[in-house]
């Protein structure tokens, strides 16, 4: 019961720190000299990707199977990007590995846990359901 618990728990846990950490990459809209307006919309420019991401929460919160199944997709499709990007900015492959590692290995890791979530759970149902029919019988 208790794995049930903190499979329920840890991918929804890890998911929301994952989503502030890579919301706080958006803080360096805000510049000294510049009006409040351009800064809230550059603001909010780079909070897209953290308002996706809390979509796709929404959704594996909901359905997590569907969830998983995104968050492991998306972690594994920008893995490359990620790490390219990284690696033509400062042509080092441990800083770049680096980078892949803190930002896209929590999603994937979190779409695994939803993944475990959803099948241990359904696990736990079927069993229990054999063991209602064993009580009628």
């Amino acid at each position: 019961m208790k794995s049930i618990l903190f499979l329920h728990w840890a991918p929804r846990v890890l998911c929301i720190v994952a989503i502030l950490f890579v919301s706080v990459f958006s803080l360096d809209a805000f510049q000294p000299g510049v009006p409040l307006t351009d800064e809230t919309l550059a603001w909010l420019m780079h909070m897209i990707p953290s308002f996706v991401l809390i979509i796709i929460l929404a959704i594996a919160w909901k359905w997590e199977n569907i969830g998983g199944i995104i968050f492991l997709s998306l972690g594994l499709a920008f893995t490359p990007f990620i790490f390219w990007g990284n690696y033509t900015n400062n042509h080092s492959i441990w800083i770049s590995l680096v980078v892949v590692l803190t930002i896209t290995i929590p999603f994937i890791l979190v779409g695994a846990l939803f993944m475990m979530s959803y099948y241990t759970k359904r696990k736990a149902a079927e069993v229990l359901g054999m063991l209602e029919k064993k009580e009628k019988s």
